[in-house]
C-alpha cells in the first residue's frame, strides 16, 4: 500500500494547505458547477489537463479514455461514457467549448500503430484492440507508409485528434450548436518533453504552438 500511502499524504496537504486557504470557494462549489470547457484527453499519468491548463477546481470538465478518442454518435447498444459525458456537458451544463487534447509517446497509439493488443488472450478482455479499431484503418495506412517509429506515432496522434473532431459533429447537440455560434471545438497536441502546447489550425489544417 505503499502507493496509496503516497496518496494519503497528498490528501492531507490538500486539507491543510488548499482546502484550508479557499474554504469558501469549495463551499460554492458544492451548490453546483459550471465549467467553461469540457476536455477531451488521455487516461496517461503524464498528460493531466489541470496541470498542463493549470486550472482550478470546477473550470473544466474533463473525460479521460485512451488515446483521448471520441466515438461517432450512435444510439442504443453499450455503455458510451464519453457520449454521456458529452451529452451532460453540453445540454445541461450548457459548455460550450469543447477541447480534444492528444500527447506524444501515447500508449493507445502506439498499439493501434503495432497491432500489439490485436491478438490479447481471451481473458485479458480485448478491451484495448476494441477502443483502437476507431482508428484501425489510419493507423494500417500510417504504419504501411512511415512504420511503427515516434514519427508514425505524431502523425497518428494528430490524424486522431482530427477524427475525433469529426466524429463529435456527428452529435447532434454539438453540431447543432456549432452551427448556430454556440459552441467551439479545438483540437490540441501536448509535447511532453517539451512542455508545448501545439494547437490545429483547422483552416490551414495544420497544427501550431500556442
Amino acid at each position: 500500500m505503499i502507493g496509496f500511502d503516497a496518496l494519503l499524504a497528498g490528501y492531507r496537504r490538500f486539507r491543510e494547505n488548499r482546502y484550508e486557504t479557499e474554504r469558501s470557494r469549495w463551499r460554492q462549489l458544492a451548490e453546483g458547477q459550471s465549467p467553461q470547457a469540457i476536455i477531451i484527453a488521455c487516461c496517461d499519468s503524464r498528460a493531466d489537463p489541470a496541470t498542463i491548463f493549470d486550472s482550478d477546481p470546477g473550470e473544466i470538465f474533463v473525460v479521460r479514455n485512451v488515446a483521448n478518442l471520441v466515438p461517432p454518435f450512435e444510439g442504443g447498444g453499450g455503455r458510451h461514457g464519453v457520449s454521456a459525458a458529452l451529452e451532460f456537458g453540453v445540454t445541461q451544463l450548457g459548455i460550450g467549448q469543447i477541447v480534444v487534447m492528444g500527447h506524444e509517446r501515447c500508449g493507445g497509439i502506439h498499439a493501434a500503430l503495432t497491432g500489439q493488443f490485436h491478438n490479447a488472450p481471451a481473458g485479458e478482455g480485448g478491451f484495448v484492440a476494441h477502443w483502437m479499431s476507431q482508428i484501425d484503418e489510419s493507423a494500417a495506412r500510417i504504419a504501411a507508409e512511415h512504420g511503427t517509429d515516434e514519427g508514425a506515432a505524431r502523425i497518428l496522434e494528430e490524424v486522431a485528434i482530427r477524427q475525433s473532431l469529426a466524429n463529435l459533429r456527428t452529435f447532434p447537440f454539438v453540431a447543432e450548436r456549432e452551427a448556430a455560434g454556440a459552441m467551439t471545438l479545438l483540437g490540441c497536441h501536448f509535447s511532453i518533453r517539451e512542455g508545448q502546447l501545439y494547437v490545429l489550425d483547422e483552416a490551414e489544417n495544420i497544427f501550431r504552438p500556442a
